[in-house]
């Protein structure tokens, strides 16, 4: 056993011998006032176009398969990435299997990155700043925020909090659980940078472009 191993198998025998652990009070930031969904929508929307991001309010998944398929045809897309996620699952099962690069347990970044997008769900959205919190729980869920140059998340409007505060218990629970593994990463519109010469540049860190098709 490494000196790795070792130090990691006493982090799990402590762990496992703790006493049962409760999740930490919610923060008291902003009051928690549950706007209607209508006002967070208009909202997020409002929030993300403000940052060049897009969004497309689709009725029905079936309206949001259609603009995903226009979305496909538009890059000229043989494939794009997906995750195995059940909103990528609800939305892509009457288009063609062959046209989505699904969950590889072992991900090979550098063709990851010659797709032209990629598919992921939202756990949530905070509608106060246009953010989709995504929760990766596996590196092709985390590589799919990043490597193709279109980032398309899906989600539906019962995903609208209005504020951090108001997502943290749903947020806390999820990490707290054991069995539950990865990270939440925050997207609130297309990689951006202006650290060379305080010139604004997009896609320098991340998807130049992104595409949120919002249901309900």
């Amino acid at each position: 056993m490494s000196s790795r191993d070792a130090i990691l198998s006493r982090i799990r025998t402590a762990l496992a011998n703790e006493p049962e652990r409760h999740l930490p009070p919610i923060p008291e930031v902003w009051p928690v006032e549950n706007p209607p969904v209508d006002q967070m929508a208009g909202k997020f929307v409002e929030e993300l176009e403000a940052v060049t991001g897009e969004v497309h309010r689709c009725p029905s998944m079936e309206a949001a398969a259609e603009k995903l398929a226009g979305l496909v045809e538009e890059l000229g897309a043989a494939r794009i990435g997906r995750t195995d996620h059940e909103l990528c699952t609800e939305l892509t099962r009457d288009l063609p299997p062959e046209c989505f690069v699904v969950d590889d347990p072992d991900p090979d970044p550098t063709e990851l990155a010659k797709l032209p997008a990629g598919l992921v769900a939202a756990d949530t959205l905070l509608a106060d700043t246009g953010t989709s919190m995504v929760a990766c729980a596996t590196p092709h869920h985390r590589l799919m925020c990043y490597l193709p140059p279109v980032c398309i998340i899906v989600a539906k409007t019962d995903q609208l909090v209005e504020h951090m505060p108001a997502a943290w218990e749903k947020i806390a629970a999820r990490t707290a659980d054991p069995d539950l593994r990865g990270e939440f990463v925050f997207i609130t519109g297309p990689s951006r940078t202006a650290d060379i010469e305080k010139i604004l540049i997009l896609g320098v860190h991340g998807p130049k472009r992104l595409i949120v098709l919002l249901v309900g």
